[in-house]
């Protein structure tokens, strides 16, 4: 990292940018009107808003009145043309510097997100937000180093050369990453070369390797996800007698070929037989509970996201961090940076994420998920009726629609969000869970939220035997007359009792008795959705899984287990490794009506 200039002042630096996000959320309206209006008058001459007449207005009512709310199969033949190389202004006045691929593992398509340049100024003021709002909670950070696992994917080109890759490898491929400035809290223990080496091996054993010789100045650990932490572990589990060798010998193991990783890592490297010795005795012993307190001593905090379906890994995270707090710190996807946690200190089930104004502009979708009645496709009034971000509901669930510096307008995000609070005047929001996410025989329609709910009620019948499901996903088997739901569950067994198979069983019946009204509908009455299955598949699974997605052009960054599977081959493979199965022995509890209308002659 560059010295420090010699004028530079943290606390000055901080004060400014806390005092940015003071002015941008109490004038969150202003903000609003003045972003929309540079989108639409920088592109007023752009083929899209011509072809929906907006004609160069920019005011809110003409652009609600005349603009449609779009999803990703709306814009396709757009993005298409990008792609094959029609060069004239489509979508943005500015050209398309490159295309964001989505994490592919969100609705099960990757999609081509268009940018421009300026993106990543906005991506990088966004990043440069967190650290002064966590130097409010935890002091001194600025002391210290950062291991934070980074990774890249090797891009692919479309057919006109336009580079795609997803949003991560884009930006710690730039100069806003590889030439930052001098800032203590972006000095990690991880050198660029380690984090730009597309091989992912080589990149995970040299991170490791250099956070583990730096682990005396480490003050905060994280990853992307919960889920590419947890993988770091696994890997440390595999490979720390290797990185113990290197670090007793000072030299890096063979097996990292890439010519600037290795010489990175022998400017950290340096043979240090008692810091061997150290990692050796405490990675030997044969619990590994509190590993990442025991080998970072002085770390105060794991940075990664755990809403949403990462929620399922906090107990994991907490046995190897010996509890330490859990944060989640910002909320960004392919299509845009969104905003920030501002009480990063709080519980994984209370992260609330501060949406920033000058991002891009918002609009919201009211949303029931209770509605199973609710489709995709919105009436004129809907469409015009979205809701403005200073306008939201505290309480209520909404669909996020953006639009975009980079030419999406009015575009479903497909993220349900709920409004927690209120910071000045910009809403602040819990993440819900992914839109459409979800299992189907029939008229049920089971989301991920539902799922995982489910989920937490039947794995407690597994607690007496010392057994956890380490991993999970789903399948809609239409393959059998009625279709069924089928979980398969990769399980960490700690006890020495075996599971006797009517506690699976058991299992089976819990998750169907805590799915929706039409689900039990379904099973009870209108026979139209077989029993439950659950499939318990050998260790490793969920590896190999996220190996094959590898292997097909997913992120490691935004690889996230997929709480349901469609695509064959992913199918036979989980069946390939199943090595048991079980069904619920009978059907789970329903009566007609509504869940309310019950209670209420209940009550009468």
């Amino acid at each position: 990292m560059p010295e420090a200039p010699k004028d530079y002042n943290l606390v000055e630096q901080n004060r400014k940018i806390l005092e940015f996000i003071e002015d941008v959320t109490s004038n969150a309206d202003q903000v609003q009107q003045k972003v929309l209006s540079e989108i639409l008058s920088r592109n007023a001459n752009v083929e899209y808003l011509r072809r929906h007449g907006l004609n160069g207005q920019t005011d809110r009512d003409t652009f609600k009145k005349l603009l449609p709310v779009i999803s990703y199969e709306d814009l396709q033949p757009d993005i298409n043309r990008i792609a094959n190389g029609d060069t004239s202004p489509i979508l943005c006045s500015k050209p398309i510097s490159e295309f964001l691929t989505s994490s592919g593992t969100s609705g099960g398509e990757r999609k081509l997100m268009p940018t421009i340049e300026e993106e990543l100024g906005r991506r990088s003021l966004l990043y440069s937000l967190l650290m002064p709002v966590m130097s409010q909670f935890v002091p001194g950070l600025e002391n210290g180093k950062g291991m934070y696992l980074m990774f890249i994917k090797a891009e692919a080109k479309t057919p006109s050369g336009i580079v795609a890759r997803p949003v991560l490898t884009s930006y710690y491929k730039s100069s806003y990453f590889r030439d930052r400035p001098y800032d203590p809290y972006t000095n990690y223990t991880s050198p660029n070369e380690t984090v730009l080496c597309p091989d992912s091996y080589q990149s995970m054993y040299s991170q490791l390797l250099c956070g583990l010789c730096q682990n005396k100045e480490v003050l905060r650990v994280g990853a992307v996800f919960a889920s590419g932490f947890i993988r770091a572990i696994r890997f440390l589990e595999k490979h720390w007698t290797l990185l113990c060798n290197d670090i007793r010998t000072g030299s890096v193991n063979a097996e990292i070929t890439d010519v600037s990783v290795r010489e990175a890592v022998m400017k950290i490297l340096k043979p240090d037989p008692k810091l061997a010795d150290f990692i050796e005795a405490e990675c030997g012993k044969k619990s590994w509970q509190g590993i990442i307190t025991r080998l970072w001593p002085n770390t105060k905090y794991v940075d990664v996201i755990v809403t949403g379906t990462m929620s399922q890994y906090i107990p994991t995270l907490d046995y190897y961090s010996n509890g330490l707090p859990l944060v989640c710190t910002m909320y960004a996807s392919s299509e845009c940076y969104f905003g920030v946690n501002l009480t990063p200190l709080c519980k994984p089930s209370e992260v609330s994420y501060t949406l920033i104004p000058t991002m891009c502009y918002y609009e919201f979708l009211p949303v029931n998920r209770t509605n199973s009645d609710h489709s995709d496709s919105l009436s004129d009034k809907e469409q015009q009726d979205l809701v403005e971000l200073v306008d939201v509901k505290l309480g209520q669930e909404y669909e996020l629609v953006v639009t975009t510096y980079a030419g999406l307008y009015r575009y479903r995000v497909g993220d349900v969000l709920r409004v927690a609070g209120f910071k000045n005047k910009a809403p602040q929001f819990n993440f819900v869970c992914r839109k459409n996410v979800v299992l189907s025989i029939d008229a049920d329609k089971t989301d991920e939220v539902e799922l995982q709910n489910a989920m937490k009620n039947a794995v407690t019948h597994l607690v007496p035997f010392d057994a956890t499901v380490s991993e999970y996903t789903s399948y809609a088997d239409t393959t059998t007359i009625p279709g069924h739901y089928v979980l398969y569950w990769e399980l960490t067994l700690n006890g020495t009792t075996q599971i006797p198979p009517c506690v699976f069983e058991d299992c089976c019946l819990a998750i169907e008795e805590s799915l929706n009204s039409v689900y039990r509908q379904g099973r009870v009455s209108d026979k139209s959705i077989g029993p439950l299955e659950i499939k318990i598949v050998e260790q490793g699974t969920f590896d190999k899984l996220m190996d094959y997605a590898i292997s097909l052009g997913a992120s490691i960054n935004q690889y996230k287990t997929p709480r349901c599977v469609k695509f064959a081959p992913v199918v036979e493979l989980l069946n390939s490794r199943a090595t048991s199965t079980y069904f619920s022995p009978k059907c789970p509890k329903w009566v007609p009506g509504h869940k309310q209308w019950i209670n209420n002659n209940n009550q009468n």
